[in-house]
């Protein structure tokens, strides 16, 4: 399975004369640093992420995934899943069976809890969304053999809108953000992200920012 994005293990400190996007976008506050943790939801500036065709000078301003409160259903199933078979076993559902058969059908039992288990991890931790300098990228895993990208440059934004309901959301501050563009694909949609209202304001910001590197493109 192909790299969608490699987190790297050392952090590099900033130069006082090195110029960053942080310093210029009113949304994001200076730092003196870029963290990233490979579990993290909603991250600045990540350090050493890479994704499939990144340009060399492009930055990424925002790293985000799924909230992970989204996680606890498939939890809870996946714990029912792993021990239901303990649970069960003093009724005698199977004793029809020879104890080799059980022990298959048991055996079977944990190899699909497992699978359920892994692949709804993967697919919250591989379902990314990016937002760079240049783009926003929307990973979309949807299992271990295909994945979609949909990427849209800033220029081509014309709308974002953010839409936060429900008394989980609110609490949990966790919503989507719907981008709607004026690319090949008119709506990208980055669902059930951390702080939806500062990933909304931080992309409103790079694209005026975009628009007036445009401007003074054209001055020159």
């Amino acid at each position: 399975m192909a790299d969608i994005f490699v987190a790297g293990n050392k952090e590099k400190p900033i130069g006082k004369d090195e110029k960053r996007l942080d310093y210029r976008i009113p949304g994001i506050k200076k730092v003196k640093g870029r963290f990233y943790s490979p579990f993290s939801s909603f991250c600045y500036f990540p350090l050493g992420v890479k994704f499939v065709s990144k340009d060399p000078e492009e930055e990424i301003v925002l790293f985000l995934r799924r909230h992970w409160i989204t996680n606890v259903g498939w939890i809870m199933v996946s714990l029912i899943l792993l021990f239901a078979p303990m649970v069960l076993s003093g009724f005698p559902i199977l004793s029809f069976l020879p104890d080799s058969f059980q022990f298959i059908a048991v055996a079977i039992w944990y190899m699909i809890a497992v699978a359920y288990t892994l692949e709804s991890f993967l697919g919250w931790f591989f379902n990314v969304c990016i937002i760079t300098d240049e783009r926003v990228f929307d990973v979309d895993f949807i299992n271990l053999i295909y994945r979609e990208i949909t990427d849209a440059d800033l220029d081509q934004i014309q709308d974002v809108t953010v839409r936060l309901g429900g008394a989980i959301r609110t609490i949990f501050n966790y919503g989507d953000v719907i981008i709607q563009t004026a690319g090949e694909v008119p709506r990208i949609e980055f669902t059930a992200i951390p702080n939806p209202d500062k990933a909304a304001k931080i992309l409103r910001e790079l694209r005026v920012e975009e628009e007036v590197e445009k401007m003074e493109g054209r001055v020159r």
